[in-house]
């Protein structure tokens, strides 16, 4: 598969339909790994934190949660098809579980926001099998307790919703333990799913504006997140863009 790098990142030059069949024959083919949705504020998460550098460097697939990513891939020569967030990764592969039979894990938020964004989940997909749910609050000390009930589960697929970075390192201190053959975090995505939280308009999805409806909602949480990493997003992309033209010559 062609990749993408943007910044210090890789990222996989897919769609959201060609991640759903490269999910099925990976699950089919008796591999285990893990997918990385990253967005702008996990990029440059990762350059002041080398333990989540690696965990996306391991990933089998990363692709770009967010349509800057998208627009940033046409400073180059090769360039990115479109975002896959991690929302819409959820909804489609739970219809591809639904359908090739596989059963999927939930773990993460609150339990009645798990068990919500299950219920609809199961609502939209007749036949999905939800091998298990847990919410995520858990003491480092009960973390094993947990990997353990998803390998017991027998699912094929797992979803964990902690945010970052709590939910990549749970995937690599627990991954031997887990035994599951495909794992994604997908941070908020279930309080989305459950209603908990509000997603933009599709309209300011596809221009980019996602992140500034979702900063009107929670600006005590999010302003240092957008405001912030955006702007140095864009700094370290300009220096970046400068740099290899400065190469080129």
């Amino acid at each position: 598969m062609k990749t993408v790098p943007i910044l210090n990142c890789e990222f996989g030059a897919i769609t959201l339909e060609q991640t759903v069949e490269w999910a099925r024959d990976w699950i089919q083919s008796g591999q285990r790994g893990y997918i990385c949705t990253v967005n702008v504020a996990i990029l440059i998460m990762m350059r002041n934190d080398p333990n989540l550098q690696r965990f996306v460097d391991g990933a089998s697939l990363v692709v770009a949660d967010g349509q800057p990513l998208v627009w940033a891939s046409h400073l180059q020569r090769d360039t990115l098809p479109e975002r896959v967030t991690g929302v819409d990764l959820v909804d489609e592969l739970c219809a591809l579980a639904a359908k090739e039979g596989f059963g999927v894990y939930f773990l993460g938020a609150r339990r009645e926001v798990i068990e919500t964004a299950a219920g609809r989940l199961k609502a939209l997909h007749p036949g999905l099998v939800v091998s298990g749910i847990a919410d995520g609050y858990f003491s480092a000390s009960e973390a094993t307790e947990r990997a353990r009930a998803v390998r017991q589960s027998g699912a094929k697929l797992l979803f964990v919703g902690m945010g970052v970075p709590r939910q990549e390192e749970f995937l690599e201190s627990q991954w031997d333990e887990l035994g599951i053959p495909l794992a994604i975090p997908v941070g908020g995505s279930f309080e989305v799913i459950a209603g908990t939280v509000r997603r933009a308009p599709v309209f300011l999805q596809r221009v980019g504006m996602e992140w500034a409806f979702r900063l009107v909602q929670e600006p005590r949480r999010l302003w240092k997140r957008y405001l912030v990493t955006n702007t140095q997003f864009i700094f370290h992309l300009l220096r970046s863009a400068t740099s290899s033209e400065r190469g080129s010559r």
